[in-house]
């Protein structure tokens, strides 16, 4: 008989209640083959606690949801990008968009831009990079980060990173953006301060209230509606199009799609939509 090899008692009813807390909080929805991914996430919590298994861990965070309840959401979300991931969107950001938006915003001299769902920053950071090549300096930039995990936004606010993130990118856009680090910080890269400037990071469950009137110009929310329902994938992209005025664009996952969904946009390119009314 094969001995289990799991250092922790977990069974499917355990699995079972804790994803449809995160369900019920997020609306982010946890297939069967999430089962072993949310062990090794969380065994390490039941570890720090002191539990005896997955039961205990249930019941702790029934019991104690003020102060475990973030890390337990932290702990399961998935937060996967690169800098400058999906290319051809930054492309089309600066070939087609950011003209638009210089003739469109002449007046105000302002272009607002939305990252939701920004993970440890890389996305964002490569927006404001874009942004600060291809928009003249005497227009007012700003991004705004927010991601439901407390832990990848403080990554991101710091703008620090392995060195091995950077990998791939052009040597002149790594002279350009990031400093890097020396001593025992030698590998390590910090973003520009210039790109930090146009961010502001903050925590945000897309499933609450937004607590935010004014219009963006652009949204990029990628690879975060493959985790909901027909239902709510259709309600959020209603909600992107509030913000947005006609003619400006919501950019989504390169495995995502909003086809018979009842929306306010059209599709233009590879994954890429405008609102139309």
């Amino acid at each position: 008989m094969i001995k289990n090899q799991r250092e922790f008692d977990y069974t499917r009813d355990d699995f079972d209640f804790l994803r449809k807390i995160s369900n019920d909080h997020s609306g982010i929805l946890v297939p069967d083959d999430k089962f072993d991914m949310f062990y090794s996430r969380l065994s390490k919590r039941v570890r720090m606690h002191g539990l005896a298994n997955f039961k205990e861990y249930c019941s702790y965070l029934k019991n104690n949801h003020s102060t475990e309840f973030t890390e337990f959401i932290n702990a399961v979300t998935t937060n996967l990008t690169s800098f400058f991931r999906e290319q051809h969107h930054f492309d089309y950001l600066k070939e087609t968009v950011i003209p638009e938006l210089l003739k469109r915003n002449h007046t105000t001299k302002t272009i607002k831009v939305w990252s939701a769902g920004c993970s440890t920053g890389e996305e964002p950071y490569s927006l404001a990079m874009t942004l600060l090549e291809n928009v003249p300096n005497s227009w007012d930039i700003k991004i705004l980060a927010t991601d439901l995990d407390t832990n990848v936004l403080k990554t991101a606010a710091s703008g620090v990173y392995n060195s091995d993130r950077v990998d791939g990118l052009p040597a002149s856009t790594i002279k350009k953006w990031f400093k890097k680090g020396s001593g025992s910080n030698a590998n390590k890269v910090k973003i520009s301060k210039d790109c930090q400037r146009l961010i502001q990071f903050k925590q945000l469950n897309l499933m609450k209230e937004w607590p935010f009137r004014h219009n963006f110009d652009v949204i990029f929310c990628r690879n975060v509606l493959i985790y909901f329902d027909r239902d709510t994938k259709e309600r959020l992209a209603q909600r992107y199009g509030d913000l947005l005025a006609i003619g400006s664009h919501l950019f989504i996952g390169h495995s995502e799609s909003l086809n018979k969904l009842e929306t306010d946009f059209n599709l233009i390119g590879n994954t890429i939509y405008k609102k139309i009314k």
